[in-house]
């Protein structure tokens, strides 16, 4: 077992995961007349596509609630401690 000290008030930079296997933006849209709807999905058109077929299905449904989930990480910023050691492990 590894023991690590904790670092007080070090810097940190919190921005969008763009690590190996990390999953890019989701995207879903919900019918505000009636709460359907579409399946989540990594191809915004998906649920576009849905929404336009849900509007030709029930004319009377246009609006939609757009809802995008984005996958954040943290890194260590210049200056941490954990910097250096963040650029040894990915070089």
């Amino acid at each position: 077992m590894t023991v690590r000290s904790v670092i007080k008030f070090a810097d940190w930079i919190l921005g969008i995961d763009r690590s190996p296997g990390a999953s890019g933006p989701i995207f879903e849209l919900t019918c505000t007349t009636c709460d359907e709807g579409s399946q989540a999905s990594e191809d915004k058109s998906d649920p576009e596509l849905w929404a336009l077929t849900h509007t030709g299905r029930k004319t009377d449904h246009r609006s939609f609630r757009a809802t995008t989930t984005a996958f954040l990480r943290t890194v260590p910023a210049p200056g941490n401690p954990l910097h250096r050691e963040q650029q040894d492990s990915t070089h």
